[in-house]
């Protein structure tokens, strides 16, 4: 009876685990068209007027939800893991990122998504008490220069003000991400989100009042697919599976899915704005698999 209480217990949490790896990639799949429809948006929207706008519609979409869900309101101990949520991914991220691609393009700024595997990992550590084993942390470095060499070859611009926005960003990615998968265990993947922009949205309602354009008459539609693609499927669809994703699978290891973000965003990139995609990155994007792969097996 012990033995197939054991093999039962074993062969839920392999089934908890593959969907977390299925959530998680579906989250990064719509993440990486954050960038390249943040710089469309960029191109006609004010990045501070973008950032809360974003947010603010989010926000109301995330209301929306928990009122037809009847979800009931946090415990008092959650608030703080919130308030990183809402730094690290519903403010920080987004405004950092808008301001560095006034002046750089979205494959360069893709160069700095890298590294966010990494940061998510050491935040799942230090927050989630989560510990890989040493093999683990080879293949997310390892996965990690290959997507920061291959991007920074395919990038001639040189390191500006706008690279340190981008770290920076990166930095409070993480950290927001690691928390909010840590959250997701007990609150819900798409309750942690959705609570984020809700606690965040009176704050962001007063920005986008203050910063509101003039008028929208040299808006063009392009700019506002970018923003409505940010604001519901950046801010919200794409972080229900992420988080539900994290706390199924594991932050450090789902993580590292992310190492495939910079290749889709490139595609996308190329398809909304011409940008060359060749030969090299279809290599490197095998070489990231494998890295993901063997990532997963030693987390």
């Amino acid at each position: 009876m012990k033995t197939f209480r054991t093999i039962k217990t074993s062969g839920q949490k392999r089934n908890q685990n593959t969907s977390g790896w299925i959530n998680g990639f579906i989250g990064v799949v719509i993440f990486s068209g954050s960038l390249p429809a943040t710089r469309v948006a960029v191109l006609d929207f004010d990045p501070i007027f973008l950032t809360v706008a974003r947010a603010t519609i989010a926000g109301l979409c995330a209301a929306l939800v928990l009122l037809l869900f009847k979800q009931k309101s946090p415990s008092a101990r959650d608030f703080y893991s919130l308030v990183i949520v809402s730094i690290g991914c519903v403010i920080g991220f987004p405004l950092l990122t808008a301001l560095a691609l006034r002046n750089m393009s979205s494959a360069h700024s893709i160069v700095f998504i890298g590294i966010l595997p990494f940061c998510t990992a050491i935040f799942g550590v230090l927050l989630a008490g989560e510990r890989p084993r040493y093999q683990f942390w080879l293949f997310a470095m390892l996965g990690s220069i290959l997507v920061a060499g291959f991007a920074f070859s395919q990038s001639s611009e040189m390191l500006r003000n706008g690279d340190l926005l981008m770290v920076a960003a990166v930095i409070l990615c993480g950290l927001g991400y690691a928390e909010g998968g840590r959250l997701s265990r007990t609150l819900g993947g798409w309750q942690v989100i959705c609570w984020a922009l809700v606690f965040s949205m009176p704050l962001m309602a007063i920005a986008m009042f203050y910063t509101f354009p003039v008028n929208f008459d040299g808006i063009r539609p392009q700019g506002w697919i970018g923003l409505g693609y940010v604001s519901v499927f950046s801010m919200l669809v794409g972080f229900i599976f992420w988080y539900k994703g994290l706390a199924q699978g594991g932050i450090a290891a789902v993580g590292q899915l992310q190492l495939l973000q910079p290749f889709f965003g490139l595609m996308l990139a190329s398809t909304l704005l011409n940008e060359a995609v060749g030969w090299p990155i279809i290599l490197v994007t095998l070489g990231v698999v494998v890295c993901v792969a063997y990532a997963k097996r030693f987390a």
